[in-house]
C-alpha cells in the first residue's frame, strides 16, 4: 500500500497537469478546432509548464503574424544547434496549410500533450520540430460553411491565405512570406523525415487515412529505393497494427477504380517535392473528408506515431541514406528536370472501397453518381507508381547569375545556396541557352502563367559579366535544387514560373521604312544573309508574301538585334 501511495503522488502532478490543458476539441466532444489565437495560446502555456517544449517565433507571414516553430525533445534539450550535434532524427510537421483541414493541428496538441504528461513516449533519438499553424490567415479567415463536403469540424479556416494563395503551390515560387519563412525553418531543422497534415477531397470508400509519400522514382538512388521497399511498408504495417488500413492517395487512373490508382505527381513546388530536392523522407497524409472529425484526427495521431516508431527504430539507417545521398548528388552529373508516368509499371494495393452507381439528382434529374454504403467491397488495384525520366540534364562546373536578377537571388539565399560574388569584371566562356520556344498558360494559375514545353539551343560564347554577379559552384548540396530551379526546362524551375519573363520581351526595334534602305544595304555587304533569307523564303510561304515578316528577318539576322532577347540570363560554366 506504501508503494502505491508513493506511485500515486509521483504521478500526481503529471495527471493533474493533464487534466487542465485539455484542448478545445476534447472540451467541445471532438467537434471543434480551435482558433488560431487559441492554438498559440495552448502551445505557449505547454511551453511554459514543461522542460521537453519550447516554442520560439520564426519569420513572418503575409497575415502579419510570425510562424511559430515548437522544438519537443525527452532529454528537455531543445536548442536545435545542440540536438544538431547529438545523434537525433529530425521529424517535422507541418499543419494548416489548408487550415479548413486542421486535423494535424489538434492531432499535434494531443500528441505532445501526451508525450509531456507520460501517456506516450518519446524515443530518445527523435526530436520533432512542429509547425502549430502555417497558413495563419486563412486560420483567421474562419468559417461554418468552408468545404462544404467535410465532415467536420463545426468551424475552420479557408484554403487561401492572405494573399489568397493556395501555400501548397508556393514552395518552389516563395510568393508568400510563408514560403519564405518555411525555408528558413526546413534549413534550419534539416529534417530526416518531413510530414504535412492534410484532408482528403473526392470519392467515397472505407479507408480513414491515405498517404502520399515523396515519388520514389523522383527521390531516387538509396533513398528512393529504401522508401518504396521499406520506409513505406513500415509505415503500412504500424498503422495495420494499430487498426488502419493505409492505401496510397486515391486517384484513379480513370473515372473508375477499375482504371487504378495513379500515383501524385508531387513537383517541387508541393511541400513533399520541395523536401524531396533537400534528400528528405516526405509524407503527405490525407485523412478521407467524409468521416468524422474524431476519426480523422486519431488517425492523424496514430500516423505521426507510426513515423516517430519507424524513424527511431531506424534511426541509423535513415541517417546513412541522407549522408550518403547528400555527398553523392555533390559528385552527381545528370540529373532529370521532367518526368513522366510509366504505364507498363505497376504495384498492386489493397483497396477497400463502396459500390457506386447513379441515380436521378433530385437538383438536376440527370442522373448522378452515388456511393452506396451498404455495398462495401475490397479490390486488388493496379498501383501506377513509376515515372520515367523525361528530360535530363548535364551539370555544369558552375552557373553564373548576374546580379541584377535580384527576385532569384534573394529566392537562393533563402534556401541556403552557396554563392561567390565575381570580384572583378572578367569574361569567361560559358554555354549560352537561347528560348526558342514554349507555351505559356492563357489563365493565371497562382498569380503565374506557367510556362512549359520550352525549346531551347545553346551555343558556347564568351561573355563579359561585371564585379558581384554571382558564381555559383555545382558541388554543393544543393545542386538538385538548382539544377531544377535554373534548368528552364524543369517543370518547376524559376523560368516555369515566370522570374526571368523580361528576357521574353523584346526591348528594341525598327521602324519599317526608315530599316528599308539600311536592310538592303546590310544584304549588299552580307550575301549569306541574303542566301538564308532566300531559302527561307523558298520554305515558308507567309514570310515569302510579307514585307515585314522579311525586314524583321534581315533585322534578326544583324548585329542591330538585341542579344538580351530570348537569350536565358544564367549562364553554364561548362565543366
Amino acid at each position: 500500500m506504501r508503494k502505491l501511495l508513493l506511485i500515486l503522488v509521483a504521478f500526481a502532478p503529471s495527471l493533474l497537469r493533464a487534466q487542465t490543458i485539455n484542448t478545445r476539441y476534447e472540451q467541445s466532444n471532438h467537434l471543434e478546432t480551435p482558433t488560431y489565437q487559441e492554438a498559440i495560446a495552448w502551445w505557449k502555456m505547454l511551453d511554459e509548464k514543461f522542460p521537453q517544449v519550447k516554442m520560439q517565433t520564426m519569420g513572418l507571414t503575409d497575415a502579419g503574424f510570425p510562424l511559430h516553430l515548437v522544438i519537443v525533445s525527452a532529454d528537455k534539450d531543445v536548442n536545435i544547434t545542440s540536438l544538431k550535434k547529438k545523434d537525433r532524427r529530425f521529424i517535422l510537421i507541418n499543419n494548416g496549410i489548408h487550415p479548413g483541414e486542421p486535423d494535424g493541428i489538434d492531432a499535434s496538441m494531443l500528441l505532445v500533450r501526451d508525450i509531456v504528461t507520460r501517456k506516450k513516449t518519446l524515443p530518445a533519438n527523435v526530436v520533432l520540430a512542429i509547425i502549430p499553424v502555417y497558413n495563419i490567415g486563412g486560420c483567421l479567415n474562419r468559417s461554418a460553411f468552408y468545404r462544404v463536403d467535410q465532415n467536420g469540424p463545426k468551424e475552420f479556416g479557408f484554403r487561401g491565405n492572405s494573399q489568397n494563395l493556395d501555400l501548397n503551390r508556393d514552395f518552389i515560387k516563395s510568393d508568400s512570406r510563408e514560403a519564405r519563412s518555411f525555408a528558413e525553418i526546413f534549413h534550419l531543422t534539416d529534417p530526416d523525415v518531413f510530414v504535412d497534415n492534410h484532408v482528403s477531397n473526392g470519392a467515397d470508400y472505407q479507408h480513414v487515412m491515405t498517404l502520399l509519400s515523396s515519388q520514389h522514382s523522383k527521390l531516387g538512388g538509396a533513398m528512393g529505393e529504401y522508401l518504396n521497399k521499406q520506409f513505406e511498408p513500415g509505415i503500412y504495417s504500424l498503422m495495420k497494427q494499430k487498426g488502419y488500413d493505409l492505401v496510397p492517395y486515391v486517384s484513379f487512373g480513370g473515372n473508375t477504380p477499375d482504371a487504378g490508382l495513379t500515383a501524385y505527381f508531387d513537383g517541387p513546388r508541393y511541400s513533399s517535392g520541395y523536401a524531396t530536392l533537400w534528400h528528405t523522407f516526405a509524407f503527405v497524409p490525407e485523412t478521407h473528408m467524409l468521416k468524422s472529425y474524431e476519426q480523422r484526427v486519431q488517425s492523424t495521431y496514430a500516423l505521426m506515431e507510426s513515423f516517430i516508431a519507424f524513424a527511431s527504430t531506424n534511426s541509423a539507417a535513415i541517417k546513412q541514406l541522407r549522408e550518403q545521398t547528400k555527398q553523392s548528388v555533390k559528385q552527381q552529373t545528370e540529373f532529370p528536370v521532367s518526368w513522366i508516368l510509366n504505364r507498363d509499371k505497376t504495384a498492386t494495393v489493397t483497396f477497400k472501397g463502396f459500390e457506386a452507381g447513379r441515380k436521378p439528382s433530385e437538383v438536376s434529374g440527370l442522373p448522378r453518381l452515388y456511393y452506396d454504403r451498404s455495398k462495401p467491397y475490397e479490390k486488388q488495384l493496379k498501383y501506377y507508381n513509376y515515372f520515367d525520366a523525361k528530360t535530363t540534364i548535364r551539370k555544369p562546373a558552375a552557373y553564373i547569375l548576374p546580379q541584377g536578377w535580384t527576385r532569384v537571388i534573394d529566392l537562393l539565399k533563402i534556401n541556403k545556396v552557396q554563392m561567390k560574388p565575381l570580384a572583378k569584371d572578367t569574361s569567361i566562356e560559358v554555354e549560352v541557352y537561347r528560348i526558342e520556344d514554349y507555351k505559356t498558360s492563357p489563365r493565371p494559375y497562382e498569380m503565374h502563367h506557367l510556362n512549359s514545353d520550352v525549346k531551347l539551343s545553346s551555343s558556347v560564347q564568351k561573355v563579359s559579366f561585371r564585379k558581384g554577379d554571382l558564381y555559383i559552384p555545382m558541388n554543393q548540396e544543393a545542386n538538385r535544387f538548382l539544377i531544377e530551379v535554373l534548368e528552364p526546362q524543369a517543370d518547376d524551375s524559376y523560368f516555369a514560373w515566370n522570374y526571368f519573363d523580361g528576357i521574353l520581351g523584346q526591348k528594341e526595334g525598327f521602324s519599317g521604312y526608315a530599316f528599308e534602305d539600311i536592310a538592303a544595304e546590310y544584304l549588299k555587304a552580307h550575301p549569306e544573309v541574303r542566301t538564308k533569307l532566300e531559302e527561307r523564303k523558298a520554305t515558308d510561304t507567309t514570310l515569302a508574301k510579307s514585307a515585314a515578316a522579311q525586314l524583321d528577318f534581315v533585322y534578326k539576322n544583324s548585329p542591330y538585334y538585341e542579344p538580351a532577347h530570348l537569350r536565358y540570363p544564367v549562364y553554364r560554366v561548362l565543366p
